[in-house]
C-alpha cells in the first residue's frame, strides 16, 4: 500500500511479516531489506533448518519451519499473526530434476499449503516467486512477452507454471492479495549457489576472487536473463507495496534487467582480473538453460507498477568483486 505521496504505508502491518524459506539465497537478503523496512521484531525468518551462519538472522526472530506442515504453520500464524507472507521455498531447476518427485511435492504443496493457511486466517497479502523456468523450448526466447506459448519441461517450470494459475485462482476465488514475479536468474554474493542453471553466474565471482579457474557448466554463447540481488529485492518491495489497483497480473510479472553470456560475464570479471580463466564443460544443465528465454519483456511491470533496473552487468561485477573480496578472510 502507499501514501498519496507514492511513500509506502508502513501502517499497513500491523502485525508481523512471515519470510518462509529465509535460509536461501533469496530469503537472506530479502529478510535483511525487510528488517530495515519495518521494526525488526516484526520480521519472523523461518526456515526447515537453522541457517549455516547464524549470525546472518540474528536480527529478529526465527522459527523452524518444514511448509509442508500445515499445524507447524497454522500455529505461527496464529503466534505472529502475519499481514504479509513472502513464500520462497522451493527445490531449484537443477535440483528438482534429480529428484523430482519430492520437487513437486515441495514446490506445489507448499504453495498450496501457504495459500490455503493464508485464506483461513485472515492473511492480507502472500509473495510467492515464479521463475522464467516457466517457459519452454516453444517459447520466443527473445524479448519473451509476458503473454506466450509456456511449455515448461523441467520438473522446476511445471511446478512454477502451475503455481501461477492458483495463485491467480486464489485472488479470484477467495480475494486473496498474492502478488508474484517471474524472476530471471539472480547474483548475489550473501549466500553460495543453490542448485539452479544460472547459478553458474554467481560461482564464478568466487572463482575469480580466490583465485582459481572457472570450469563452466554452459556453453560460452549462452545467454540468459540474470539480475543482481539489490534489483531483484528492489522488484520485489516495490510491487507488495504498490496500491492492489495496478497489480494487473495476478499469474506472475515478467522481470527483467540484463541477458548476458558465459563469455561475456568473463571479459567483464576480466577488466578486474586479467589472469582469471574460464574453461567451458556443459552438462545436462545445458538442455535446461536451451529451453529458456536468452531476454525478457517486462514492458507490463514497467507500465503498471513503475519497474526499472538500476544494475547492468558491468556495474554489478564491479559491485560483486568488490564485496567478495571485503568478505575474505584476513
Amino acid at each position: 500500500m502507499a501514501l498519496p505521496s507514492g511513500e509506502p504505508d508502513t501502517t499497513f502491518l500491523p502485525g508481523s511479516v512471515l519470510v518462509i524459506g529465509a535460509c536461501g539465497q533469496l530469503g537472506l537478503e530479502l529478510v535483511a531489506a525487510l528488517r530495515q523496512r519495518y521494526d525488526p521484531n516484526l520480521v519472523v525468518a523461518a526456515d526447515v533448518r537453522p541457517p549455516k551462519n547464524p549470525e546472518l538472522l540474528a536480527g529478529g526472530p526465527f522459527e523452524l519451519l518444514d511448509v509442508l506442515d500445515r499445524s507447524r504453520l497454522d500455529k505461527l500464524i496464529r503466534q505472529y499473526r502475519p499481514k504479509q507472507i513472502y513464500h520462497l521455498a522451493a527445490l531449484l531447476s537443477a535440483t528438482a530434476e534429480k529428484n523430482p518427485l519430492f520437487g513437486w511435492q515441495l514446490n506445489m504443496d507448499g504453495l498450496l499449503i501457504v495459500l490455503e493457511a493464508a485464506v483461513a486466517h485472515g492473511v492480507a497479502q502472500v509473495y510467492w516467486p515464479s521463475s522464467i523456468a516457466v517457459f519452454g523450448p516453444d517459447t520466443p526466447r527473445d524479448n519473451t512477452p509476458q503473454v506466450t506459448i509456456m511449455n515448461p519441461n523441467t520438473v522446476y517450470g511445471i511446478s512454477k507454471l502451475a503455481g501461477e494459475q492458483w495463485c491467480e485462482w486464489y485472488h479470484r476465488k477467495h480475494g486473496l492479495d498474492v502478488r508474484s514475479l517471474r524472476y530471471p536468474g539472480l547474483i548475489g554474493y550473501k549466500s553460495l549457489p543453490g542448485g539452479g542453471t544460472t547459478d553458474y553466474a554467481v560461482d564464478i565471482y568466487h572463482k575469480a576472487v580466490a583465485g582459481d579457474k572457472y570450469e563452466c557448466f554452459l556453453s560460452e554463447d549462452t545467454y540468459l536473463p540474470m539480475m543482481y540481488m539489490p534489483d531483484a529485492l528492489k522488484a520485489t518491495l516495490d510491487l507488495m507495496h504498490a496500491p492492489a489497483e495496478q497489480i494487473k497480473v495476478r499469474t506472475s510479472y515478467n522481470l527483467g534487467a540484463m541477458s548476458f553470456s558465459p563469455a561475456e560475464i568473463t571479459a567483464s570479471i576480466q577488466q578486474h582480473e586479467p589472469g582469471f580463466e574460464v574453461t567451458y564443460q556443459p552438462d545436462g544443465r545445458q538442455q535446461i538453460a536451451d529451453s529458456w528465454p536468452a531476454s525478457i519483456d517486462d514492458a507490463k511491470a514497467r507500465q503498471d507498477w513503475g519497474w526499472q533496473p538500476d544494475f547492468d552487468l558491468d556495474k554489478m561485477t564491479a559491485d560483486m568483486l568488490l564485496h567478495l573480496k571485503q568478505m575474505q578472510p584476513v
